[in-house]
């Protein structure tokens, strides 16, 4: 398992790179978005590779609500890129305006979904750095 630093570290580059996605879309810059797209679709699957070996690893009970939350997670994913599939190709002026509202209400939601979470991974890492004082707080007394 990657330390609490180097975790932090990668989660404050990929900031960087979501950035540089919203810095295209403002420049209306269709080509570097599709790229970045079929690279995030790669780096999706792998963080999920990487979250599922983790997943293996930890206690069962900590197993079943980590598989859970991914499930979870991946299904709602999953249904916001298929409708977008399936609409993607309409030519209804009205429908496409409609459409680009409602993902673009959908990127809000996931964002505000991965600043709670962050706030979580902020919060359980206090937690950790907390318990870990603790104990050694213990072994040198004991």
């Amino acid at each position: 398992m990657k330390a609490l630093s180097e975790q932090l570290s990668e989660l404050a580059e990929r900031a960087r790179k979501v950035e540089d996605v919203v810095a295209a879309a403002r420049e209306d810059n269709r080509a570097r978005l599709e790229t970045k797209q079929r690279e995030l679709q790669q780096s999706v699957a792998e963080g999920k590779a990487r979250a599922d070996q983790r997943i293996t690893a930890a206690r069962e009970t900590e197993r079943k609500r980590w598989n859970a939350l991914h499930a979870s997670v991946d299904k709602w994913f999953t249904e916001l890129r298929s409708d977008a599939d399936k609409h993607r190709a309409e030519r209804d002026v009205r429908k496409a305006q409609r459409r680009a509202d409602m993902l673009e209400e959908d990127a809000v939601n996931t964002i505000n979904l991965a600043l709670y979470v962050l706030d979580q991974a902020e919060y359980a890492v206090i937690d950790a750095v907390v318990a870990r004082a603790d104990a050694d707080d213990l072994t040198q007394h004991s």
